[in-house]
């Protein structure tokens, strides 16, 4: 029965009205005052299942609205409805096939046309939005949204000169063109422009410029654009005029003195000693024209070469310094990267402070008194130069200067505490955060660092009770409600703790914290389909679309994933549970020793952490709050696949950053422990024409051959053949030798003076010949080459930490050989110490 009685024909409208303003309780009524008379009405059934939804039945919800099927399946609103369920669960495949059906019923339906569009660029299917923004476009042609949507969905297709069509037709039919700027239709006229700019007919674009230019409100997009193409087109005078005009505009922006230098035929890179000397000057006029520009004073260090440089670089450092700016080694590190301007830039440091030591000037003339701050400034620039450097000590030196000069300092006390870090003091680095937070109760920002050190220093109850001090006071679970702000540095850090801990699940939970965190981001964009179109923000809703479409490839996401598929690798490899680093290198009878006494402490360790759970919730309870049920992640740890766990972490890296060698070298790592031994070699093959050399990869070369030798005949011909085909690319030439293919790759690392290379190497060498003391002897050899000084610029504390896990791997004998040797090296390094 599809037809109602008059008088429920009109409640049943109203019913409609409800949902639309999201009256659901009123809406609700209504429904089950139809369905008392009418209790097989099918489309009344849909929507009394849609407002359960909205009052969160979902169980209820998704059987009512089924109910309504069955008893009308030929209604497009039940159709409709089922779809809006759908959607509301976030599942759109199976909402796209229920406005598939609600459409073959009711093909001219606007609203189920619209809802379809929407879910159809949500799943980037751009081909079927411009279909159905077509449909639209035919049924409502003086609609402006269904034009600007066909022109999107031609430009998103990479099809822009079609969308350059719909939008010229559009604007062919208005009458009523605004003689003043109006915003709508200005941004409308911009994106225009911006896909005549992607259609590569810059000329095109720029005459297009001058014509719209009058209705244009973003004066500053239009001055961006006409430089840019000035640019483009080599108009070189006209772009210099251009981009000085914009810098008159905003003196600060360095895109504008990139296009400047570009303008007058110094964009490259290699300048000779005449083009070097014509851009520093013409720097010196900007810096008249605009004295207050600190773009002005900064560039000329990235282009100017020795004594230019030094000359520059004294006048910007000294006036920094001067007027004590915290950020000044920050701005200047960038330079570090030339060995020879990291080199003046610590000579001039050092001889501020020497002088400040003497006359209190910069220079030993004792001409000019600098201010008291003057030292303290140039303390923490070079405490913090040494910190870059790795050279603790000196910087440890410096900073405890400025300390003494200035107690009450904040940024002095969160240098020193970097520094510590860097030097391997996890602890003491959180004690000197500590009292830089107590410093400033009210500074949120040192409050979030502290308890960062502590969660890097595992001490998780100190970091919790401090990250929370700054949560609402009526929030019943602080710690949950930092989730629900997306505070994701906490997240990760915290993670990242109990994976050091060997706290897999609780890891585990926080990784997955993250993941849903990015997917909550991608459902975010939903409601900008219908909202960027209706405010006509359009470039902006392009630059969305864009950003959502690479969102995964954040290094948030990447850090997540990494931790989350190493998570998994080791529940893979080891079900019973992780080895601690006190195991590595302990015989199998010992581990079966060390196991219990570790049962036993976790056992009673288990039992007062219950006692806490109990008291927790009993507060979370009363504050109304939502208890967690599995704190522990067991859920996670208790998969039965870890492995295909792992690969949803790694598909949208795969798809979003397969720029990054880590993306590759993870897939190896699932799929040669899944012996899917193709998709291993893809992954290789991938990892090679990004960084052939790298040192991870080498190792995982070896595996790979090792895996394929033991695979011998088992393999299937096919798979064979296509191994075959790709053997040399992999092993450079040097066929099934892996003795000599891993000897040229430890000469090459000797050269490059890289010690995870020599890691890499001496991994490899205790895999081709297993178990034997040769091996053995010849992998602690390659280790101990790290001593040599060569290796000093990449003998990181995370590096040298990675080279003792290894030893310990192979049961060295010399781990506390090498165990000393690191404590030389790192002298405040914790783990390097008894």
């Amino acid at each position: 029965m599809r037809e109602l009685p008059q008088k429920e024909a009109n409640l049943f409208k109203q019913i409609l009205k409800c949902y639309e303003n999201k009256q659901y309780k009123k809406g609700f009524k209504g429904a089950e005052q139809i369905l008392k008379k009418f209790p097989e009405h099918g489309e009344t059934l849909a929507l009394k299942g849609l407002f359960l939804n909205h009052l969160d039945k979902k169980e209820e919800a998704y059987e009512f609205v089924k109910k309504g099927l069955r008893h009308d399946l030929r209604s497009h609103v039940c159709w409709h409805v089922f779809g809006l369920l759908y959607r509301s669960d976030k599942n759109y495949e199976e909402a796209l096939k229920c406005y598939s059906q609600a459409l073959k019923i009711d093909k001219e339906n606007l609203q189920i046309l619209r809802d379809y569009s929407l879910l159809q660029v949500q799943t980037r299917n751009y081909e079927g939005f411009a279909e159905t923004r077509h449909i639209l476009l035919e049924l409502r042609p003086q609609n402006r949204q269904f034009w600007i949507g066909l022109a999107i969905a031609y430009h998103m297709m990479g099809k822009p000169d079609l969308g350059i069509k719909v939008l010229t037709t559009y604007e062919e039919t208005l009458k009523d063109i605004p003689t003043k700027p109006d915003y709508e239709h200005s941004e409308m006229l911009l994106y225009h422009n911006s896909m005549l700019e992607e259609t590569g007919d810059i000329q095109a674009a720029l005459e297009h410029l001058d014509t719209i230019e009058k209705h244009v409100c973003d004066r500053n997009a239009l001055r961006e654009k006409r430089a840019k193409y000035f640019l483009t087109l080599g108009r070189q005078d006209d772009a210099e005029k251009a981009y000085r005009g914009l810098i008159a505009h905003n003196p600060d922006n360095f895109a504008y003195f990139d296009g400047l230098r570009k303008s007058i035929g110094l964009g490259h890179d290699n300048l000779s000693a005449e083009e070097e000397a014509r851009l520093l000057d013409l720097f010196k006029e900007l810096q008249k024209e605009y004295p207050r520009s600190n773009a002005a004073k900064r560039l000329p260090l990235r282009y100017a070469t020795g004594d230019a440089f030094v000359k520059v670089a004294d006048e910007y450092m000294r006036n920094n310094l001067r007027k004590g700016v915290p950020s000044l080694f920050v701005n200047m590190k960038t330079l570090y990267t030339i060995k020879e301007k990291a080199q003046a830039v610590e000579k001039l440091a050092l001889g501020y402070l020497t002088a400040l030591d003497k006359t209190k000037g910069f220079d030993n003339s004792g001409s000019t008194v600098e201010p008291p701050t003057a030292l303290l400034w140039t303390l923490y620039f070079v405490a913090q130069h040494y910190d870059f450097k790795r050279q603790s000590n000196e910087a440890l030196t410096h900073i405890n200067r400025a300390i003494e000069h200035t107690p009450t300092l904040v940024e002095l006390h969160m240098t020193k505490g970097r520094i510590l870090k860097h030097a391997g003091d996890y602890v003491e680095a959180m004690n000197v955060l500590n009292e830089a937070r107590e410093l400033d109760l009210q500074d949120r920002f040192i409050n979030s660092k502290c308890s960062k050190y502590m969660l890097r220093a595992d001490k998780m109850a100190e970091a919790e009770k401090t990250v929370v001090m700054f949560a609402r006071a009526d929030i019943a679970d602080p710690l949950n409600d930092l989730v629900d702000m997306q505070a994701m540095w906490f997240i990760l850090e915290a993670g990242e703790s109990h994976l050091r801990q060997n706290q897999l699940g609780r890891a585990l939970k926080r990784f997955h914290q993250v993941e849903k965190l990015f997917a909550d981001f991608t459902e975010d964009q939903f409601d900008f389909h219908m909202y960027c179109l209706r405010k006509m923000t359009l470039r902006a809703y392009i630059s969305l679309l864009k950003l959502e479409d690479q969102l995964r490839s954040h290094q948030y996401f990447v850090r997540a994933a990494q931790n989350a598929v190493q998570c998994y690798i080791t529940l893979f490899d080891k079900p019973e549970g992780a080895d601690s680093e006190e195991m590595e290198g302990m015989t199998e009878a010992e581990k079966k020793k060390f196991r219990n006494k570790q049962r036993k402490a976790e056992l009673k360790a288990q039992k007062e952490a219950e006692e806490k759970k109990a008291q927790a919730v009993q507060e979370i309870a009363k504050k109304g709050g939502k208890v967690d049920e599995d704190p522990e992640g067991l859920k996670y740890t208790k998969t039965e696949d870890p492995l295909g766990e792992a690969l949803k972490f790694l598909k949208p890296l795969q798809e979003l950053a397969a720029d990054r060698i880590e993306t590759h070298l993870m897939g190896f790592e699932l799929y040669i422990r899944k012996n899917k031994l193709l998709l291993a070699l893809k992954s290789l093959l991938k990892a090679i024409k990004i960084d052939a050399n790298n040192a991870t990869l080498h190792e995982q070369l070896v595996r790979f051959a090792l895996a394929v030798h033991k695979a011998g005949a088992s393999l299937k011909p096919t798979v064979k053949s296509v191994i075959d085909k790709h053997w040399d690319t992999l092993f450079q030439g040097k066929g099934k030798d892996l003795k000599a293919f891993t000897a040229g790759f430890l000469e090459n690392s000797k050269t490059l003076g890289s010690v995870p290379h020599l890691i890499s190497a001496a991994i490899a060498v205790s895999l081709i010949e297993p178990g034997t003391e040769k091996s053995k002897a010849e992998a602690e050899a390659i280790i101990f080459l790290i001593t040599n000084e060569k290796y000093s610029d990449t003998r990181s504390l995370e590096n040298v930490l990675v080279a003792q896990k290894t030893l310990k791997s192979l049961r060295s004998s010399r781990v506390q050989e090498f165990r000393t040797k690191a404590a030389t090296w790192f002298p405040k390094a914790t783990v390097f110490q008894s």
